[in-house]
């Protein structure tokens, strides 16, 4: 707020929200502190840019009144959002009962020592909408729970390439060394297979007791010894 001797002026400075090819308004509230009628008026460097309704009136002793300024709409923004576009705003006594239509130029002329009151307001431009915060969705995407999902994709993809391959063993002539290595094989997945069905089991648990988490080290153990019952079942295909 601004402050002189005849008034007070609410806000010191003109904010418009802007927006591209759209109008935006501003009010000013002025109170008369004296005990005196005060007139007021109202200039602007860019007239073509903004309308003021009313650009000049009369408040009474200790009353209020308002103006409101239009900003016309832009085609472009300008640089930088900055504006140098200043409204001046004066004020002088003016006689007692004075009403809006006794607002003259002459009323406000300087001469023969008459004071005149002057405030000069800048105008300020304000994003009308405000870049929106920062979509999650990024970051739940890489969720414990989402690796923890994938994962088990991952799992059971490995377990039925090695069913596929124990299968297929199992239909060529194999002596009995073969016989025995495949059905160390099959106990050792269907052990893997346990351990993976308990690892799930503790997984969500922790899941449930410490929230969010990096869970992933499990998983490359596992993937690591699912690759290498894959590599030994390759391993005797090929040499058979």
């Amino acid at each position: 707020m601004s402050t002189g001797e005849l008034l007070s002026v609410h806000p010191s400075e003109l904010k418009f929200p802007f927006e591209l090819t759209k109008q935006s308004s501003c009010t000013v509230q002025l109170t008369n502190k004296t005990n005196d009628y005060v007139a007021f008026k109202v200039k602007t460097t860019n007239p073509k840019k903004y309308c003021v309704r009313p650009v000049s009136g009369i408040i009474s002793p200790g009353s209020s009144s308002c103006f409101i300024v239009t900003m016309q709409a832009s085609e472009k923004a300008p640089p930088s959002m900055q504006c140098k576009d200043k409204f001046l705003l004066q004020s002088v006594i003016a006689p007692n009962g004075a009403t809006n239509k006794d607002t003259s130029p002459e009323l406000f002329s300087k001469a023969d020592g008459k004071v005149v009151e002057e405030f000069r307001l800048r105008v300020v431009y304000i994003l009308a909408n405000p870049p929106s915060p920062v979509p999650e969705g990024s970051e739940e995407d890489s969720s414990p729970m989402a690796n923890h999902v994938e994962g088990g994709n991952q799992n059971a993809t490995l377990f039925d390439g090695l069913t596929g391959s124990l299968e297929e063993l199992k239909e060529k002539p194999a002596s009995a060394e073969v016989w025995s290595m495949v059905s160390r094989l099959t106990d050792e997945k269907a052990s893997a297979i346990e351990q993976n069905q308990e690892l799930n089991q503790e997984l969500e648990l922790l899941q449930k007791e410490t929230g969010k988490s990096n869970i992933g080290g499990s998983y490359i153990l596992l993937v690591v010894l699912i690759g290498l019952l894959g590599f030994l079942v390759s391993y005797l295909i090929n040499s058979h």
